[in-house]
């Protein structure tokens, strides 16, 4: 039986962007780090002087997202500024100044064979990226894959199309000016069907990076036959331990909570010892609603902030992405990381202590690809962990896990050079 029109199309599209991205990340592996740092270089003008196009071509994705009914979160996330913009130029200026890993020599020995053999970072090949929401991802993925020689097809979300396209060409065209493939950028159009063909095509595509929603997340690890790196939702916890700096607590809570509630490293769940909350929870209650924030919490919560709203079981294992936040009291440090094994999804964690002996604990024993102490999980991010920018957050455990910059971006080879030696 024939296939119906749509996805012969579709069929055709898949074709056409697979070969195309596969053909120029074959230029990219040779290509010298001049040229892809002038194309990052170029491609920050040219974002720059895009401003005005940009911010109309966004201002409708936002009003759609509105019309649509979307979340205050969702739309904040979507929405550029001239600070967002200028964010996004900085960025690829950022990666072009860091050190270009392709070609890097991890180890190196010599066999008593005289064999010299030598382990070399390599690009993957060909990246391909899904994600909602944020247009900086499009800019963030393709100015590392640049870097790291990888092709890259970029994947977004229908709600932010035409504020992706506006990047997206200022990005092929700074591509083009530095004599690189325009194939090593690509926007994927097309819809549902497109991304199934993509997601087959194992033979042309070396890795899938989601980033988004919970079931954006879940059809990809369904439907693809390529591996992914899954970028999971951050229930990340804060622990007020017994021997905390209050003061010092507060801060770090509201700055993970309040400072932007949409972001997956902000906290999600507040742990606080009983030896402290008493002194502490009165007054983080109240600080936390200057800055509109709901609080949820348990019973010895409400306890001691009778006003507080009861928290549900369902409240620990939501990702809120907003200025909500849920409160519990526990009996020690064994009991903190135990709710956050039970808890948290992997991303980040923190803990606020002067106890040496239970900071070194907290940082052996809590499973999560980033774990702090004394600092904001707000931190957990490629920028800010001096990586230039990232393509995501990985709550893998095999290839990459954190924030994904350059080197996550790079797999190796070997190299072994011989004088004619046989092996016996």
């Amino acid at each position: 039986m024939e296939a119906p029109l749509a996805s012969r199309d579709a069929g055709a599209r898949v074709e056409v962007l697979t070969a195309a991205a596969r053909a120029a990340a074959r230029t990219l592996a040779g290509a010298p780090a001049s040229a892809k740092d002038a194309a990052l270089r170029e491609a920050a003008t040219r974002i720059r002087a895009a401003e005005r196009a940009l911010l109309d071509a966004n201002r409708g994705d936002a009003e759609r997202a509105k019309t649509a009914g979307e979340s205050a979160a969702f739309v904040d996330r979507l929405t550029l500024t001239p600070a967002r913009i200028e964010a996004i130029a900085r960025g690829l200026e950022d990666i072009a100044a860091l050190p270009d890993p392709v070609g890097e020599t991890i180890a190196a020995w010599r066999r008593p064979n005289g064999l010299e053999i030598a382990q070399v970072r390599v690009p993957i090949g060909v990246v391909l990226t899904i994600y909602e929401s944020r247009p900086n991802v499009t800019a963030d993925s393709a100015g590392l894959c640049l870097k790291t020689a990888n092709a890259v097809l970029l994947k977004g979300g229908s709600e932010a199309q035409a504020t992706n396209a506006a990047i997206a060409d200022a990005l092929r065209a700074a591509v083009q000016a530095a004599g690189l493939p325009a194939a090593a950028v690509q926007l994927v159009d097309g819809g549902r069907e497109v991304v199934r063909g993509l997601l087959t095509r194992d033979d042309r595509i070396d890795v899938v990076i989601a980033r988004g929603g919970e079931q954006l997340k879940r059809t990809v690890l369904e439907e693809s036959r390529i591996p992914v790196v899954k970028h999971f939702e951050g229930i990340c916890h804060l622990y007020v331990d017994a021997a905390a700096d209050l003061a010092m607590a507060e801060r770090i809570c509201l700055n993970a909570k309040v400072q932007r509630p949409s972001v997956c490293n902000a906290i999600e769940n507040l742990l606080v010892h009983e030896q402290v909350a008493a002194r502490f929870l009165p007054g983080m209650v109240a600080a936390l609603r200057r800055h509109g924030c709901e609080v949820r919490g348990d019973a010895a919560t409400r306890a001691l902030v009778p006003d507080v709203v009861p928290a549900t079981d369902a409240d620990w294992d939501t990702e809120y992405l907003d200025l909500v936040l849920s409160v519990a009291v526990v009996p020690s440090l064994d009991a903190a990381q135990a709710f956050i094994a039970r808890h948290s999804t992997g991303l980040a964690e923190t803990i606020v202590t002067e106890d040496l002996g239970a900071a070194r604990r907290f940082l052996a024993e809590v499973d999560s690809a980033a774990v702090f102490v004394n600092a904001s999980t707000r931190f957990t991010d490629g920028f800010e962990f001096g990586f230039g920018a990232e393509v995501g957050i990985s709550t893998n455990r095999l290839h990459a896990r954190g924030p994904m910059g350059l080197r996550e971006l790079t797999t190796y080879k070997y190299r072994v050079i011989g004088s004619g030696q046989v092996r016996e």
